[in-house]
């Protein structure tokens, strides 16, 4: 599959996603729903196993501020996240670009639409590689991922100082301070 292709298919699978930032309903309260530091979804306090319902969840997230909800075009429910909602699990190198998914199944490009930022991993306080899954919503690369990735950095200067700089089409990241 060359890359007009992928990104095709990544556009069809993109509009399968409910609209949840064009819905605003009344707020019904928090529930308790957590998604962990490691990615995982857990209803009171009990790790849901149906990879469906959590990937059902992950479709009708939506974070406005620091907080995150479950929304629907009648309601909206608060739940609780450690760091981010997603894990970014796997990449492949396609044309030149990178693939990246997420533990969830989301699957996207990395560039100027999809980008990757430093910051600050709010359970550690580690300043780490972060990407834009879609609107607002951001997953941190797992630990595995984040080691493959530096063996096709390069280092370089950027804002004074040596960064390892990957590169995804034409758009380049950092994956941190050296």
């Amino acid at each position: 599959m060359d890359l007009a292709e992928l990104q095709k298919q990544l556009a069809s699978q993109q509009g399968k996603l409910p609209p949840v930032d064009k819905w605003d309903p009344k707020f019904c309260g928090d529930i308790d729903l957590e998604i962990k530091h490691d990615g995982s979804w857990h209803y009171m306090g009990t790790p849901i196993g149906r990879q469906a319902l959590v990937k059902l969840f992950a479709s009708v997230i939506k974070r406005e501020g620091d907080d995150y909800f479950l929304v629907t075009p009648v309601e909206k429910v608060g739940i609780r996240v450690a760091d981010s909602p997603f894990i970014i699990t796997q990449w492949q190198q396609q044309d030149g670009q990178l693939v990246f998914t997420t533990k969830t199944e989301d699957v996207f490009v990395v560039s100027m639409t999809n980008p990757v930022k430093l910051k600050v991993d709010i359970t550690t306080g580690e300043t780490l590689p972060y990407a834009l899954v879609r609107t607002n919503l951001w997953a941190r690369l797992h630990q595995n991922v984040f080691y493959q990735l530096t063996e096709l950095g390069t280092e370089q200067l950027k804002d004074g100082c040596k960064q390892l700089i990957v590169q995804s089409g034409d758009y380049h990241f950092s994956l941190g301070k050296l």
